[in-house]
């Protein structure tokens, strides 16, 4: 037997591997789909590429691939017997599990054991080889299979590159002696006992002393009176207060020198009046929401009221409800997914086209973003993990209270390791932003779909800006693309403003007496103040006038020149700190089901008005004389410091000097990249040479007849013209120059943005007329449409033939698809959830569970999408 398994796998030897270092090994979840070890099928791991595939997905694999060799991994899930006092047996690790899988945390390793097999198939054939079988197997095939089953899955190799630190638990936590001395802590108005810090503070967990750090501890200010503590006393473990959370808080160990676990920090806590059981997030003004120390509150939490928990809410299961397991602070992440295959046209892009895609997706589909949000969008939507309880499942449930029916959710480990890499935010596993994260997604989105259907056109619109010279009353109109409506709050406009100041003349006067804050107030702000705030002029810093040919006042007006398909609406709830920590403000708004926002749409320059000469600010040298002009023109200003970062990492100095200057000393990060691009080019280490300046100094005698002459010579030839020193590091990194302006007049001038465009507009060959009049041709060709024949809605000009940002434009009138909801004291902590307005009812998707709605907290929300209503 040994013969012919050796003789039968020889065909296939040159094909199979040993997992080396750095290979991934992913045999915890389906390239194409989100079958495991435990499902049904189990998972097909390839022997040569190391990729997993369900079952359904293999045989796609093996045509395209010709590999015919996988390994077929398989756990069983099974209940434990139960002993004679109806007690589970004791907790043991399985013999059988051998498949280096995290346990499946859906079921209690102390009711469940957990088997695992293993074999090798051959394709196509299904030739099936048990595993393990040393004696029989060629001694290449024996140590290929142990090196997959002992390897490390693919998604734990990639924990070290996170910022997160290996913390460990302080051999302090478990023998921690604590003084009964009566100390307990107040939830509010901390500061250290032996100075005025009041941010920055560490509770010593010995003795309740309030301390203040050093800067080294989070990276915020104080005296060090925490460390002088434990050296007086020898008391090791503090815990910074404004950490302390339900799920636990920042532990700092003196003796050991390093930040650590306690697991018994919760009793630690309570020994001094904490309870983290009953605690919730902190808000704004750093009060408690939930304390015991706190009076009894009359008003739910924000907690309470966003995920309605006082409501028995009821499942709901099948397409469009399933829901997505929180991977650690992956919460905002599963709330914009949700959202966003909730729109027909991502739908349409990625689950309407899910074979087409799989089936040209590349040798790695792991990293193609079609394919895996293909994978998503068909795993939320399809309803294949989202199926209600058995019959048999819910008798048990009466029976057996404590084995209630979970919703499972889909686990995106693989979608979120590629949607997050190389961002240094995204791939930790620290709470981030669901609008910057959203924004985020649209990049990739727009970056990615090349020239096939854009499915986040449907969230671009086209804003004007009105800016107006205070003292001349001239005007200037520009267009900028943009994707989210920024509305601002203004707190003072609340219609319990009299409450509010009571509470905080109550709160000052609690904080000076050392007594419990009295319960929060939040503002209540009408969404019309918020429009009204939305419209009003700014004022707009270090105006330069060209009429006056000066600074001046000036202010600005925004409006829409174009309605988008779906309006994403950002609440601004978020304001910094004096730790640079962003903050939520509390308060509501009361955000209305339907929007009609044509009464905001841009109407150009109106009769009367006067436009601002085009000219731009003149260039202020350092010298009047025309000697030291040409002195500082020839001489530009670089960054020495980034220029020696550089050349210490071993490239040439005057390459160093080149990828500064030409990335507008934008740091060492940026001119790394540039020289990286250009290492090839044969002047790659040439000294830099700059072309010859456009800047053409006039004669004293002519600045002095016309005084507004030099100032003509310097000025671009149209009002928005892009600034020549940003044109200058575009064509720098190989773009050709009317693309590169392009771009630039599409997204206001942002390099970064501009960058992004440039990638997700093709340029098209122009013409002749076309590419002489790149620098000079006004802004609305900067807007028009390359597709103009594949949407009559796409504006301003679907006539036109320049490469230009696709705007579908259309009526302001809306009515409310979605919120996310945020719950915390900032966006670096607490929960996020959404509801999805679906079959005409609302329903919650928080993390995996999915439940219909019956109070949806709109008033609360963070990010709203409203969808536009039908012209009839």
């Amino acid at each position: 037997m040994a013969a012919d398994l050796g003789e039968l796998l020889v065909p296939f030897m040159p094909t199979i591997r040993v997992p080396k270092t750095g290979d991934r090994v992913f045999k915890s979840e389906c390239a194409f789909s989100y079958d495991s070890p435990e499902s049904e099928g189990g998972l097909y791991v390839c022997m040569n590429t190391f990729l997993g595939f369900g079952r359904e997905h293999v045989e796609r694999h093996y045509r395209k691939t010709g590999q015919s060799v996988y390994m077929h991994l398989k756990r069983h899930v099974k209940e434990k017997r139960t002993g004679a006092t109806s007690g589970a047996f004791p907790k043991r690790r399985n013999g059988k599990v051998f498949l280096d899988l995290e346990l499946n945390r859906d079921f209690n390793s102390e009711d469940y054991d957990f088997e695992d097999e293993a074999k090798l198939v051959i394709f196509p054939d299904h030739f099936e080889i048990a595993l393990p079988n040393i004696e029989e197997l060629p001694a290449l095939v024996t140590i290929a299979c142990d090196a997959v089953l002992n390897s490390p899955s693919a998604y734990k190799k990639q924990e070290p590159d996170s910022w997160e630190e290996d913390i460990q638990e302080s051999r302090h936590s478990r023998s921690l002696r604590q003084q009964d001395n009566g100390v307990r802590i107040r939830p509010s108005g901390w500061k250290c006992q032996k100075c005025e810090m009041r941010e920055n503070l560490w509770l010593n967990l010995t003795d309740g002393a309030v301390l203040c750090g050093k800067w080294f501890f989070d990276g915020a200010g104080g005296n060090g009176h925490a460390l002088d503590h434990y050296k007086d006393t020898n008391f090791p473990l503090a815990v910074k207060l404004e950490t302390i959370t339900p799920d636990g808080a920042d532990v700092y160990s003196f003796e050991e020198e390093e930040a650590v676990l306690d697991p018994n920090i919760s009793e630690h806590l309570s020994h001094f009046g904490i309870d983290m059981l009953q605690m919730q997030q902190r808000t704004e003004n750093g009060h408690d929401t939930d304390n015991n120390n706190s009076p009894p509150r009359s008003r739910p939490s924000e907690w309470e009221v966003i995920q309605e928990s006082g409501s028995k809410l009821k499942s709901v299961y099948g397409s469009g409800y399933t829901g997505v397991k929180n991977l650690g602070n992956s919460c905002y992440l599963g709330c914009v997914m949700q959202v966003l295959f909730s729109i027909p046209e991502f739908q349409r892009m990625y689950v309407g086209n899910l074979q087409r895609i799989y089936d040209y997706s590349p040798l790695d589909p792991s990293q193609d973003f079609a394919t895996q949000m293909a994978k998503l969008g068909y795993g939320l939507l399809s309803g294949q993990f989202s199926k209600p309880p058995m019959k048999s499942e819910l008798i048990e449930q009466v029976m057996k209270e404590e084995h209630k029916h979970q919703q499972k959710g889909l686990s995106p480990k693989m979608f979120k390791a590629l949607v997050s890499k190389g961002h240094p935010e995204f791939s930790s596993s620290r709470q981030q932003d669901a609008q910057e994260f959203l924004q985020h997604v649209i990049t990739l989105v727009e970056r990615n779909s090349g020239g096939s259907e854009n499915p986040s056109d449907v969230f671009r619109f086209l804003t004007e800006e009105r800016v107006q010279c205070c003292q001349t009353r001239r005007v200037r109109y520009n267009q900028r693309v943009d994707y989210v409506m920024q509305l601002p709050v203004p707190i003072e406009a609340a219609t319990n403003r009299e409450e509010l100041l009571a509470y905080e003349a109550k709160r000052r006067e609690a904080e000076e007496n050392q007594r419990a804050p009295p319960e929060p107030v939040r503002a209540r702000v009408p969404f019309t103040a918020c429009l009204q705030a939305f419209t009003e002029p700014d004022n707009v810093p270090d105006f330069w006038s060209s009429a006056l040919q000066a600074k001046s006042a000036g202010v600005k007006t925004s409006r829409f020149s174009s309605f988008p398909e779906y309006l994403i609406l950002q609440i601004k709830k978020f304001t910094f700190g004096v730790d640079w920590i962003p903050k939520k403000l509390d308060f509501s708004v009361d955000v209305p089901d339907f929007l009609d926002l044509n009464r905001f749409r841009a109407t150009g320059l109106q009769a009367g008005e006067e436009e601002l000469p085009n000219l731009s600010p003149p260039i202020v040298l350092p010298e009047d004389t025309r000697d030291n002009s040409m002195s500082s023109l020839d001489s530009p200003e670089i960054d020495e410091a980034a220029v020696m970062q550089l050349a210490e990492m071993g490239f040439p100095l005057e390459a160093c000097r080149k990828a500064v200057y030409y990335t507008g000393n934008m740091g060492p990060e940026m001119a790394f990249n540039w020289i990286i691009a250009h290492m090839e080019e044969p002047d790659f280490a040439e000294p830099l040479s700059l072309p010859s300046s456009t800047i053409e100094l006039l004669p004293s005698s002519a600045s002095e007849t016309d005084p507004f002459a030099a100032a003509a010579t310097t000025a671009a030839p149209l009002d928005n013209s892009p600034p020549e020193e940003s044109v200058a590091i575009l064509t720098s990194m190989g773009f050709p120059r009317s693309h590169t302006i392009q771009a630039l007049r599409a997204t206001n001038n942002n390099l970064e943005r501009a960058l992004d465009w440039i990638f997700t507009h093709p340029e098209e060959e122009p013409s002749d007329a076309l590419s002489d009049m790149a620098d000079t041709e006004p802004t609305n060709q900067a807007f028009s449409s390359p597709n103009s024949h594949s949407d009559p809605t796409l504006s301003p000009d679907p006539e036109g033939d320049a490469a230009g940002p696709r705007v579908k434009d259309g009526p302001g009138r809306y009515e409310l698809l979605a919120f996310i909801s945020h719950m915390g004291a900032s966006t670096m902590s607490g929960h996020y959830v959404c509801h999805i307005k679906k079959e005409g009812r609302w329903v919650i998707y928080n993390d995996h569970k999915v439940s219909l709605s019956e109070r949806p907290p709109k008033d609360l929300g963070y990010i709203y999408f409203y969808r536009r209503l039908s012209s009839s």
